[in-house]
């Protein structure tokens, strides 16, 4: 794997580029991850795949968010990656907030070769909001140690119904720097509460009957710890209607587990829907 920087529309874009051979699949996290988040899908498709996993803007080592950040502006980034690295036919699998973003950018271009949607790009209502908004405090806060980052890391994660692992404590220690001697996250609360605020201007009647791609789309079934799932079937409604040429899968993992287990049904349909393209 390499580990790299692009200059992106005159912003930093941390990269993280798995070697394959079949196609390149661009894979975007969801809205306080990084590429770390998407882990498990690179080991699952690597070597068969070229997999480029990048932390958007605000995430990571990446660059800062524009003052007025959206999905749309890092689906912007997205489309000047793309062409920074020469991809010609990318595949593109977003997760969460990436979902809604890789959508934004299938939708922009007519070279996408297939979109993976992991959980997003619904219609969304206030249930995300009071599922989401009460976890976003942690980026905002000074720490003493890494440790007791980590710590309330573990709690919020327990809380989610996601078993503590050392790969999730590899995605906490990379979210996170020390600063005046203490220790916070790399992201502003601001930035990222705006740009969840952003999932409310995504209409999916709009963006999803401009896409053309064939799209996989995987929802997440379970609840989460002790609260419903991110996303009702029925957010999907329009996603599924307007979407021309669209496969979907439901999976009994939560909207979390999805990306901190290693989903076995997830990577076979995953791959069975890319050998159809």
């Amino acid at each position: 794997m390499d580990f790299y920087q692009k200059n992106i529309n005159g912003n930093t874009i941390q990269i993280a580029d798995y070697p394959g051979t079949k196609g390149t699949i661009i894979a975007v996290h969801g809205l306080t991850g990084n590429h770390k988040q998407m882990h498990y899908y690179a080991e699952s498709l690597k070597g068969d795949y070229r997999f480029v996993a990048i932390d958007i803007r605000g995430r990571g080592n990446s660059g800062a968010c524009d003052e007025e950040t959206s999905l749309f502006k890092h689906a912007d980034d997205v489309i000047g990656l793309i062409k920074e690295l020469n991809i010609e036919n990318p595949i593109l699998m977003g997760y969460s907030m990436g979902a809604f973003i890789c959508a934004v950018v299938a939708s922009r271009l007519d070279t996408v070769n297939g979109l993976i949607l992991l959980d997003g790009a619904a219609a969304c209502t206030e249930q995300q909001r009071n599922i989401v908004q009460p976890s976003l405090g942690r980026l905002s806060k000074e720490y003493p140690t890494q440790n007791s980052y980590l710590d309330e890391l573990e709690t919020i994660y327990t809380r989610l119904g996601v078993t503590w692992n050392n790969h999730i404590r590899s995605v906490g220690e990379y979210e996170i720097h020390e600063k005046d001697g203490h220790w916070e996250n790399k992201s502003e609360e601001s930035s990222i509460l705006a740009d969840f605020n952003s999932f409310y201007s995504f209409v999916p009647k709009d963006v999803c009957a401009q896409i053309d791609c064939p799209v996989l789309l995987v929802h997440a079934s379970g609840h989460i710890g002790p609260m419903e799932p991110l996303f009702y079937a029925e957010a999907y409604g329009d996603t599924k209607t307007y979407t021309k040429n669209i496969e979907t899968f439901t999976s009994t993992c939560n909207h979390y587990t999805m990306v901190f287990e290693n989903r076995e049904e997830i990577n076979e349909t995953i791959h069975a829907f890319l050998k159809k393209i």
